[in-house]
């Protein structure tokens, strides 16, 4: 038993040599002159080579390998998080601090494609209901009572119809902003949290909010105040709406990890994929707190639809072409 043990570490110690290799090299090259000792590409690769090391880590605790290693393992994670967090993150160093700041924006997007099957179910999962709901709805507004509560539907319709040309009252903006933050922080959370349980509640709640903000968008169109209802929308939904899938994708691989661990075990399987969508999940609370703060000051102000408009478009590419685009130019490691 000590013998298929000691292989089965050093398997895994010959596997991920090269990388450890790397990121002390990195360490010991900024011991004199910090972040500015090293290249663009090489501060773009300091994030995900810790990251991989803090799973390499874990991963050697749970399968109980040799205290000479997870010592080693522990050291290299201790220095790593130094370089990243400490003193020479926090020097006067400009350049250094640009390429760091640049290397953790250019980190979101390039998690996100990593994920990219992920996050094209959790699309489908969510925006293929909302059409439905919205289709249904308009060819009879009834059903919209089904999903959600009539007395609920009846005000916002009302709410809608009567447009935004006196904008919100002094003061009520601030408390808007704190009531959209905690909604649409609980339901990303929800569509994150719940992957766990083999991806299901991750469904579950995409396929749930589609169905329901795609009937009330039907049952409000339905009412004669759909252009309203979608001139409220843009300005925020490219970023609200985009959290929620991005959140519910990063659910799913969570499950994923958990039906199919591969080589490690479901432990260190879900460990490993939590520390990897971290950073999505990171991502979609900023997209959500930026899309609770053009909600609350932005969406239904008096501001002219033509304009609110042309400002909720540009804001839609721009996001597309933020996750699409960017960091792809860097070297991976």
């Amino acid at each position: 038993m000590a013998v298929a043990s000691t292989l089965t570490e050093k398997a895994f110690a010959d596997r991920r040599r090269k990388s450890w290799d790397e990121l002390d090299a990195l360490s010991r090259k900024t011991n004199v002159r910090g972040l500015s000792a090293l290249a663009p590409d090489e501060i773009a690769g300091l994030p995900p080579l810790y990251r991989d090391v803090c799973a390499d880590l874990a991963a050697a605790q749970a399968a109980r390998y040799s205290a000479p290693l997870v010592d080693y393992l522990r050291g290299l994670t201790a220095t790593a998080h130094t370089l990243l967090y400490g003193p020479h993150a926090k020097a006067r160093d400009d350049g250094g601090r640009i390429a760091l700041r640049r290397a953790w924006l250019s980190a979101f997007p390039r998690a996100v494609r990593e994920r990219w099957r992920s996050m094209l179910v959790a699309t489908a999962l969510f925006f293929v209901p909302l059409a439905v709901g919205a289709v249904l709805t308009l060819r009879d507004p009834t059903f919209a009572f089904r999903v959600a509560p009539e007395a609920m539907l009846r005000p916002l319709a009302e709410a809608y119809a009567r447009g935004f040309d006196e904008g919100r009252a002094p003061g009520e903006g601030a408390m808007m902003a704190g009531f959209y933050v905690y909604n649409n922080v609980g339901i990303a959370l929800r569509c994150f949290a719940l992957g766990i349980f083999g991806g299901l509640g991750s469904a579950f709640y995409l396929v749930q909010n589609g169905l329901s903000i795609g009937a009330i968008l039907g049952y409000v169109a339905s009412q004669g105040a759909g252009a309203n209802i979608v001139t409220f929308i843009v300005g925020h939904g490219s970023l609200e709406l985009g959290a929620i899938v991005l959140a519910g994708g990063a659910g799913l691989s969570l499950g994923w990890s958990v039906i199919a661990p591969g080589d490690l075990t479901r432990i260190a399987s879900l460990q490993k994929t939590a520390r990897e969508i971290l950073v999505i999940v990171a991502g979609a609370s900023v997209m959500l707190l930026m899309a609770a703060a053009i909600e609350a000051f932005w969406s239904a102000s008096a501001t002219p639809r033509e304009v609110k408009l042309a400002v909720g478009g540009t804001l839609f590419v721009l996001v597309v072409a933020y996750v699409s685009l960017a960091g792809r130019g860097e070297v991976r490691r």
